[in-house]
């Protein structure tokens, strides 16, 4: 092995503990994708793995930025994605029934998705700027519900319940690390209950409502609705202990298995490498989590604090759901798994929040009794 003496400062400093393992998560996502296409590394595998060293660059050089910066671009940043947002509406390009995306030429770009970091961004500077002697006032509450509701509402209007519901997720968590006091959360669960009926029949549209109907009877409408999870499940089932072997899974190959590359992609992988791919991606994200929490944890100030532990709860919101809802255990509601799907802004948001955990690593070990 190299001496350490050897190796570049620039490098050495990298938190290789988690990059290793993201990378060798994103290859097996590149082989579960070329097995999706078909034995082709066109048109997911090849553009998976390139996008993901890419992104790992950016992240690489996000986490050299200094801290001020990242509190100068966080309500700039915000009110630009907010803009975007509107802009979606405006010009967005449609597919799937929702509008979504913006196509820059060069890629197809959904701000949504970059607002999941962004509101976790925007609040981590609100709550640090905010004197703790207001934390239990309503300038705590009113602003960030403010900051919150824009954004949500814009997604929403795509229409993107999953997406909406991750951003909602942030600023919720980000308000109760924050120290708001815990009445408000309680209040705020009864009221959503009682809301919860209202939108069901009044806000949510049709496809929106079979899918919490079906959720909770999936055989309701095992060839309509029911279609993604009921073949989610038997791909996820099939594969047992070992899988069926790599290229032979026959409901992704069979078209049985609908968006085998991007929502589902979790049972397209457990089909052909079973219960011990699932294990090995679980292993994963319990790395990466676990060295977020820690990195969150040892943070020099508030700011970073705050700004660690909501990156991490937007990677972990993104692996939660979206495992809960390839099993049957939430409805669908269209969120990627991180590092497997298919998808350029998924990758791009989650190697965000990564990049501003090392970031938030390195302002640690430069702070005062850090380690260098």
């Amino acid at each position: 092995m190299m001496p350490r003496a050897y190796v570049p400062q620039a490098l050495a400093r990298q938190p290789w503990q988690v990059i290793i393992p993201l990378s060798l998560l994103t290859i097996f996502g590149g082989a579960v994708l070329y097995s999706a296409a078909g034995g082709r590394l066109q048109p997911w595998a090849a553009m998976h793995v390139i996008r993901f060293f890419g992104f790992l660059v950016m992240a690489m050089l996000l986490a050299r930025v200094p801290q001020d910066w990242f509190k100068r671009i966080a309500l700039p940043g915000y009110v630009v994605l907010c803009g975007l947002l509107v802009l979606v509406e405006l010009i967005g390009r449609i597919g799937g029934g929702s509008q979504r995306w913006l196509n820059l030429g060069f890629m197809t770009l959904q701000p949504s998705e970059l607002m999941k970091p962004g509101i976790v961004l925007v609040l981590a500077w609100f709550y640090a700027m905010l004197p703790m002697n207001e934390i239990r006032g309503w300038r705590a509450i009113v602003p960030p519900i403010v900051i919150l509701l824009i954004p949500a509402g814009l997604v929403m209007l795509q229409p993107d319940l999953g997406t909406a519901l991750a951003i909602s997720f942030g600023a919720l968590v980000m308000m109760f690390i924050a120290g708001l006091p815990l009445w408000l959360f309680v209040s705020g669960g009864i009221g959503a209950s009682i809301a919860a009926p209202i939108m069901f029949f009044f806000v949510m549209h049709d496809y929106q409502r079979k899918r919490v109907l079906v959720f909770l009877d999936p055989e309701s409408d095992p060839l309509g609705s029911g279609y993604h999870i009921t073949q989610s499940k038997i791909a996820i089932g099939s594969g047992g202990m070992f899988g069926k072997g790599f290229g032979n899974g026959s409901q992704s190959h069979l078209d049985y298995l609908p968006e085998a590359h991007t929502d589902f992609v979790f049972a397209t992988m457990a089909e052909e490498w079973g219960m011990i791919g699932g294990l090995f991606v679980l292993a994963v994200f319990t790395i990466v989590l676990y060295w977020g929490l820690k990195v969150a944890m040892r943070a020099p100030d508030r700011f970073s604090r705050l700004l660690a532990a909501g990156m991490v709860t937007t990677i972990f919101f993104y692996v939660c759901i979206n495992m809960m809802m390839v099993m049957g255990l939430a409805p669908v509601v269209g969120i990627p798994l991180p590092f497997l799907s298919h998808g350029g802004s998924s990758m791009m948001t989650n190697m965000i929040c990564v990049g501003t955990i090392m970031a938030v690593d390195r302002w640690s070990r430069r702070a005062p009794g850090g380690l260098g």
